[in-house]
């Protein structure tokens, strides 16, 4: 009897060691997938790594925008000359004796031939 039971806890033994390779390898299989594809995995990260670079240069495209709209603003309400250039421009003011040329917008299309 004694030599039964070491039969059958070798045999316990080696089912144990065949099978334990392939549990391994799978559940590592599926911890690498989860690793890569799940919601917080690599290629999500990734994207998001991008988006928040995209981000990141739009926030900085839109800060000179606005720094450069900021020194427009402090230059209509302060600087002379600016105040000048957008009242010539925009509402047409002139000073006392000039005169004001104003050209069309689209430049006159040449008479067509006819054949």
């Amino acid at each position: 009897m004694d030599k039964s039971i070491q039969n059958a806890q070798e045999q316990v033994h080696g089912w144990r060691r065949r099978l334990s390779t392939p549990v391994i390898a799978l559940l590592l299989g599926l911890a690498a997938y989860y690793v890569v594809f799940s919601a917080n995995g690599l290629l999500v990260y990734q994207q998001k790594r991008h988006e928040s670079r995209d981000l990141d240069q739009q926030i900085k495209t839109l800060q000179q925008q606005n720094d450069a709209m900021q020194q427009e603003i402090k230059a209509l309400k302060t600087d002379p000359q600016t105040i000048e250039k957008e009242a010539r421009e925009h509402l047409r003011y002139t000073r006392p004796g000039e005169v004001v040329f104003t050209l069309p917008n689209t430049p006159a299309s040449p008479a067509k031939e006819k054949k």
